[in-house]
């Protein structure tokens, strides 16, 4: 593991040796509104736990008491209108510091391969470039919300706008209707936030794998597992 790049996208710097004492193995899922990395994410903790290995399936934000407090506030609280950028950028980061040492780390000092449904990545491309704010300030607060604490490997699943819009109305006419304030957003936001996961990729392809969310369930999972799987057969997460 290595620590993250400032959010002008340099590249990573070596690792540091307390991550590296580290036994477990972090993989994270990014990606646009219904891009499919929920699914994904769940397809990948379900088959290493066919292999029964030690599985901690977690999402952003939230993952802990305090956190799934804080994602109510951010996506389904009627009173979050007026919620600037900088509240919920703080808001994002004080879920994601409670999870960091209350969950990640010690799962990860267990051995257990943690997975995770968004992580700071999102910070980046949805706060930093999608509502603007200042990049070093956002770099600055995701540091001390993670310290050390940063993925092996992330998943990142792109769809086009129209395919995320197609896919959020198909949700919305099957599934019961839960307002979310991230996908009240117009479409510039999302372009925006397109350009920053870009960016990431860019300045970071050995950790951040760019995965073509449009294609079927399957394909996209077997892509993911192949490249899941030489990481466990190097024994990352138990060494």
């Amino acid at each position: 593991m290595a620590v993250a790049p400032p959010l002008q996208c340099t590249a990573r710097g070596a690792p540091r040796p307390e991550t590296q004492r580290m036994k477990g193995l972090f993989i994270t899922f990014e990606g646009t509104e219904c891009s499919g990395k929920t699914t994904q994410a769940q397809l990948l903790a379900d088959r290493l736990r066919q292999l029964r290995m030690p599985i901690r399936l977690l999402r952003e934000p939230g993952g802990t008491p305090i956190g799934e407090e804080i994602r109510h506030t951010l996506q389904h609280s009627h009173a979050n209108a007026a919620m600037t950028p900088e509240a919920e950028m703080l808001l994002l980061n004080a879920s994601r510091a409670q999870l960091v040492r209350e969950v990640i780390r010690p799962a990860l000092a267990a051995g257990e391969i943690v997975i995770c449904d968004r992580f700071y990545d999102s910070t980046v491309a949805y706060q930093g470039y999608g509502r603007g704010l200042d990049p070093k300030i956002v770099q600055t607060v995701i540091d001390f919300a993670v310290g050390d604490t940063r993925p092996d490997v992330t998943f990142l699943l792109l769809v086009p706008h129209e395919v995320s819009e197609e896919r959020r109305l198909a949700r919305q006419a099957t599934l019961p209707f839960i307002r979310d304030r991230m996908e009240e957003a117009d479409r510039s936001f999302f372009e925006r936030v397109i350009t920053g996961y870009h960016a990431i990729a860019a300045a970071e392809p050995a950790r951040v794998r760019v995965i073509d969310g449009t294609g079927d369930i399957q394909t996209i999972h077997n892509q993911i597992w192949a490249l899941t799987l030489p990481l466990l057969k190097r024994g990352v997460f138990a060494t």
